[in-house]
């Protein structure tokens, strides 16, 4: 069974996309793949300083790097701050990237299919962040999967349960759901 890794480049207690990603977390499971959900809040690293790698990985860290290892492909949904990506996420991918004992830090990424969502309240659904998002995840040699999803208004998307309410959304995101299972299936 694909096994895909799902988290948010937010900590945020009630961020929209936290639960964009718990969703597709859930919408995985459901299409015959095996999803992990990362709240990287449970994970806090220090920011980014070679002089504290040079210290030895951080726990969060190595944590993260474990659990990616255990991973065939990911989902990340991107807030945006200013049209950009979030620190936390630029961080996070930055510590998940280096080098650790005999493992070089892009070996944990390379050819491993991801999907990108973004939500956001406002009319644009977060786009602005995912060109910076797509050239990161290149950079870091994975496949990313098109097309990315954003959810405009996403403050009135979502059921009591999580859920999305206008089945178009909901179709869209499980057909990206779909590409990454069947994106992970063809490359094993």
């Amino acid at each position: 069974m694909p096994k895909v890794m799902v988290f948010a480049g937010s900590a945020r207690t009630g961020s929209l996309n936290k639960c964009f990603a718990q969703l597709a977390a859930k919408r995985i499971e459901a299409l015959g793949g095996e999803a992990t959900f990362i709240d990287l809040k449970d994970y806090p690293c220090p920011l980014f300083d070679e002089d504290i790698e040079a210290q030895g990985m951080p726990e969060n860290a190595a944590k993260l790097r474990e659990i990616l290892a255990e991973h065939d492909g990911l989902v990340i949904a991107s807030p945006e701050y200013n049209g950009f990506i979030t620190p936390l996420l630029k961080n996070t991918l930055d510590w998940l990237s280096r080098p650790d004992d005999n493992t070089p830090g892009l070996a944990l990424f390379a050819g491993k299919p991801a999907g990108l969502l973004g939500a956001s309240p406002g009319g644009l659904g977060g786009i602005r962040a995912m060109a910076g998002v797509q050239q990161l995840m290149h950079n870091l040699n994975l496949v990313v999967i098109p097309p990315a999803m954003t959810l405009p208004g996403a403050g009135n998307a979502f059921d009591d349960n999580g859920a999305l309410k206008e089945s178009a959304q909901a179709e869209q995101l499980d057909a990206l759901c779909k590409r990454v299972i069947e994106a992970v299936n063809a490359l094993r």
